[in-house]
């Protein structure tokens, strides 16, 4: 290649107007304006698919944190689903447990309905006993005064403040006692009680001699005991469990 074509050569490369003159010169200019023309819109193109691309991306990554945050959501729902159920099981436990809190509610109702017509008539049973042993009381005791010569209707005295279940006054001799099943010295500590408020509040209820009895069919030892140190008549129908040689108290 000659000198001269290399230096067109270089012009056409590196000078613009030269190579529009020759192109026009060609009639190749119109085509070269058209060809760079779209030459500048692909490379505008390439920028708005780069931009576009780039929005692609971003939204994208805007997906995949919603659908990680839609993730989460239903763990969360998940978990709340969970302990709706979990409290749904307490809640049927706690149902039946009512339930069978109820039935033995119920049971111990029946048991104490069956308890209190069982007391009921525990206490009949008792009042009758009392009431029977009171009147067996009087009846031995009356006859028992009667074999030393005593003649005396006993019977009940009620006062204000003051109760005996067995009580008779006779001429100079009167009897203040009590009758029941079972009894402890406690019982003749009030019997002595009762009849210091006799001296104090109705002395006109007492006599010169005064014999104190106390009748019941099962004593402790204590009263026993006690019986002989304050000179108390103890008896049942069938036993003197103990009778002081001075039978009479005087006053």
């Amino acid at each position: 290649m000659g000198p001269l074509k290399r230096e067109i050569l270089e012009l056409l490369d590196k000078d613009l107007e030269f190579r529009y003159a020759i192109a026009g010169y060609l009639g190749l200019s119109e085509v070269l304006k058209r060809l760079n023309a779209l030459v500048e819109e692909q490379v505008k193109l390439r920028e708005e698919q780069v931009k576009i691309w780039r929005e692609i991306a971003s939204l994208r990554e805007e997906q995949a944190k919603l659908s990680e945050e839609q993730v989460k959501l239903r763990e969360e729902q998940v978990k709340i689903w969970r302990e709706i159920a979990s409290l749904r099981e307490e809640q049927a436990k706690l149902s039946e447990e009512q339930v069978k809190l109820r039935e033995d509610f119920n049971r111990m109702l029946d048991e104490l309905k069956r308890l209190n017509v069982r007391l009921s008539r525990v206490e009949r049973t008792l009042e009758k006993l009392t009431v029977d042993v009171e009147d067996e009381a009087r009846s031995v005791l009356k006859h028992k005064l009667k074999e030393m010569g005593i003649s005396v209707e006993l019977t009940s005295l009620t006062l204000p403040g003051l109760e005996l279940n067995i009580y008779g006054a006779s001429n100079d001799v009167c009897l203040i006692g009590e009758a029941t099943v079972r009894a402890g010295a406690d019982l003749a500590d009030e019997l002595l009680r009762r009849l210091e408020r006799l001296k104090r509040d109705y002395p006109e209820k007492l006599r010169r001699k005064v014999v104190l009895a106390i009748y019941t069919s099962l004593p402790m030892a204590e009263l026993v005991e006690k019986a002989k140190e304050k000179g108390i008549w103890l008896l049942k129908a069938t036993e003197e469990f103990h009778k002081p040689e001075k039978l009479f108290i005087e006053l």
